[in-house]
């Protein structure tokens, strides 16, 4: 259950992103074709994070030393643009225009996923 509610918050965190950050689009056809993209795009973004994220940590912390944490900021979009050449390759009407629009784009998925996810908390945690 907690998959799906973090599944759902991070799909709601790009239809904001969406609406915020110009460069970051998601044109469905319709209400019903847009929802399904964005939770697909969700998905992506959370494999993406969940698989490379730790990756580039470990071999990148010498860089995240060196620039105190700001490196993260460039990770993000990056991993931010990674999501969108994939969700091209699926064909899923997605699109970034640019490292500019994914690295503002990834600073607000982050910040609004991190506010949903206070009103919402996550209850396998309690346990």
């Amino acid at each position: 259950m907690g998959f799906l509610i973090r599944l759902v918050i991070t799909a709601i965190a790009l239809w904001v992103t969406t609406l915020i950050v110009p460069g970051v689009h998601v044109t469905g056809r319709n209400g019903a074709n847009t929802t399904l993209t964005l939770l697909a795009v969700a998905l992506i973004f959370g494999v993406v994070n969940a698989v490379l994220k730790p990756v580039i940590k470990v071999f990148g912390c010498v860089f995240y030393l060196l620039t105190l944490g700001l490196f993260a900021l460039v990770v993000n979009a990056l991993l931010f643009l990674l999501t969108d050449w994939i969700a091209r390759g699926l064909h899923l009407p997605f699109r970034v225009d640019g490292f500019w629009a994914a690295f503002w784009g990834a600073i607000v998925m982050a910040v609004v996923s991190w506010l949903i996810s206070v009103v919402v908390p996550d209850r396998s945690a309690e346990r």
